[in-house]
């Protein structure tokens, strides 16, 4: 083409910011050899508006005005075109309109991936979200949250959803959208039922209370209640009287050597309830008392006593001052000391063995009757996933108890020594090694899991179930049990009421919350929580909030979140141990079978987050 000439197009202004209602005035400018055409695309335009063309060579100019330009017009771009034989060429400008917040659609809740109140807003400004519920202010939390879907490219629209995760009937009603972005705000409700209301309990339970001491009487129960007192007073003082015949003759017959079975009652249908290893936890006077009764809770409550040790040898080993030589301290509790120490004559195989000693401060006669108590039931527990007791040694101040020695302490210290954060929680006393595998958390769930399934046969209720309570030992051995001092270097993972009882609530099930109520099924549910502990390397559960947050999110049926490294067949045996209803939970023996045979073959994971 003779006398050619490149064509250049350009838009005055280049970028503009109005509000709804204004008018616009854009100019086209187009330059080029031979003289070119031009115009303004306007199919889109939903503002009223004029083009005029204003020829002068060699340059065009196209004007196009726009009248109360529109909202819906934002985030358009106008485009101007221009074209001649060497070419077309074009350019465009956005369009930037400020208007009022408003709601073009909020539906009802729905169930989804999790509930959902799905809306679509519009507003430039983008605009702020409040939420309200039955007219009251919705706080927002891991487990409530606007979430905004990016996927959808609608201008400036916002759709999204108010997400719920697992509500209950305490998250049911009306629920109000408020959207402001200053120039305005807009308004709509929706209506939520996730769930019925509890027969009786219209209101719902009050979520981050503990229930209250105070009952108020009934008139017209009194003279049943007074009956059923003196009844049960009767069998209590029964029972206390059998129990003292037999352990005084077990007392009798061991300073005798002779080792008898003692048969304390055949009904094997309840429970005890074991503060496992923790002996001064259940002394009322203790400020430091975990989980109110403990080991004198089948006093206080007989139905967690049973006659389980029917067959059982109750009569407890002694053992010598003169053979026990102790080697340093390993910690302190409420109760006592506990030591590393060489025990000789224990063994018929080893001349001395490494052995826990754990002390008690305080031997006046009733700290003695619940030693010796506990003593005899710990004698009964022989199981290879159950930390062994030995004896105890009365023959001097003070008084003691000898466990089996565990090198590697408590497992949560063991996960986090073995984590990715190990570096950063050193302290210089754990040895950094390898962070743990996949088959060996499998192996260590599985070893709690056996051991679990042993207490759960003698109708134990361990009440505290934690990776804090289990020790490590040589070869990845891991065993229930600990020696009382996790109340001070766990304090945190403890709740105080009433001033002396400490309940580890994020380990608890809601039933046990809400009304103290302890069982095999109340085990399982810890049990599930441990085995999100081993997954998560030794993490606190519920890390991110306080413990009335916690009690709040466990009442109302919330779950944790599953861990990056765990895979899916693991993160269904947790939740199977944590249904609402006890009765829907797996069974102790049943997550046992699952994890063996995750054992014998491990999923197939890849941590794709690295």
């Amino acid at each position: 083409v003779d006398g050619c000439a490149v064509l250049f197009v350009s838009i005055t202004p280049d970028m503009i910011t109005v509000r709804e209602g204004s008018n616009l005035t854009f100019t086209c400018q187009v330059s080029g050899t031979p003289v070119p055409t031009a115009k303004w695309q306007t199919e889109y335009l939903h503002s009223d508006f004029i083009m005029e063309n204003l020829v002068g060579a060699p340059d065009l100019e196209v004007v196009l005005k726009l009248f109360n330009v529109s909202h819906k017009d934002n985030q358009l771009n106008l485009t101007c075109e221009a074209h001649n034989q060497a070419g077309p060429s074009e350019v465009s400008v956005p369009l930037n309109i400020l208007f009022p917040a408003e709601i073009h659609f909020l539906g009802d809740a729905v169930p989804q991936h999790h509930w959902c109140f799905p809306f679509i807003v519009d507003g430039n400004p983008a605009p702020s979200f409040r939420w309200l519920l039955n007219g009251t202010e919705l706080p927002t939390s891991p487990y409530i949250f606007t979430q905004i879907t990016s996927e959808v490219d609608d201008g400036s629209k916002l759709h999204g959803c108010l997400v719920l995760n697992k509500p209950t009937h305490l998250n049911n009603g009306n629920y109000t959208l408020i959207v402001n972005n200053g120039l305005g705000a807009a308004t709509a409700r929706a209506v939520g039922i996730f769930m019925d209301s509890p027969p009786g309990d219209p209101e719902g339970i009050i979520p981050g209370n503990l229930p209250s001491e105070n009952v108020t009487e009934n008139p017209d129960n009194r003279n049943f209640a007074v009956s059923v007192a003196v009844g049960l007073a009767v069998f209590a003082c029964t029972f206390l009287i059998v129990m003292l015949f037999v352990i005084n003759k077990c007392r009798q017959q061991s300073k005798l050597g002779i080792h008898r079975a003692a048969v304390l009652g055949t009904d094997e249908d309840l429970s005890v309830s074991l503060n496992f290893m923790k002996f001064g936890a259940s002394n009322p006077t203790s400020e430091e008392g975990v989980l109110e009764g403990g080991l004198s809770s089948f006093i206080e409550n007989p139905q967690y006593f049973s006659g389980i040790f029917k067959d059982k040898d109750m009569c407890v080993q002694h053992i010598k001052w003169r053979d026990i030589v102790l080697k340093w301290e390993l910690g302190e509790g409420a109760f006592g000391k506990v030591y590393l120490a060489e025990c000789f004559n224990l063994s018929p195989k080893q001349e001395k063995m490494l052995v826990a000693v754990k002390t008690l401060k305080d031997a006046s006669g009733t700290t003695r009757q619940d030693f010796q108590r506990e003593a005899e039931l710990l004698t009964v527990l022989q199981h290879e996933h159950i930390v062994r007791f030995y004896g105890v040694c009365t023959d001097g101040e003070p008084l003691v108890m000898v466990f089996e020695y565990m090198k590697h302490g408590d497992l949560n210290r063991f996960l986090r020594a073995h984590g990715p954060d190990a570096r950063i929680l050193d302290d210089g006393k754990v040895p950094l090694l390898g962070q743990l595998t996949l088959p060996q958390m499998l192996q260590i769930a599985a070893q709690i899991a056996s051991g679990m399934v042993y207490l759960a046969s003698l109708h134990f209720v361990h009440r505290d179930l934690a990776t804090r309570n289990c020790l490590v030992g040589e070869g990845l051995v891991v065993k229930i049990g600990d020696f009382g001092m996790s109340r001070d270097i766990y304090s945190t993972d403890y709740y105080r009421v009433g001033g002396r009882t400490m309940l580890p609530i994020r380990w608890m099930p809601p039933e046990s919350i809400m009304y103290r109520k302890f069982t095999t099924e109340s085990d399982v549910w810890s049990f599930g929580v441990v085995l999100w502990e081993i997954f998560t390397y030794g993490k606190q559960p519920w890390y991110q909030l306080s413990n009335n947050e916690a009690i709040e999110c466990i009442t109302q049926g919330r779950e944790l979140e599953r861990p990056r490294t765990c895979p899916k067949e693991v993160y269904l045996i947790m939740q199977g141990c944590w249904q609402r209803e006890p009765q829907q939970r797996l069974s102790i023996k049943e997550i046992y079978d699952r994890l063996t045979a995750l054992v014998k073959s491990p999923p197939v994971y890849l941590d794709i987050l690295g």
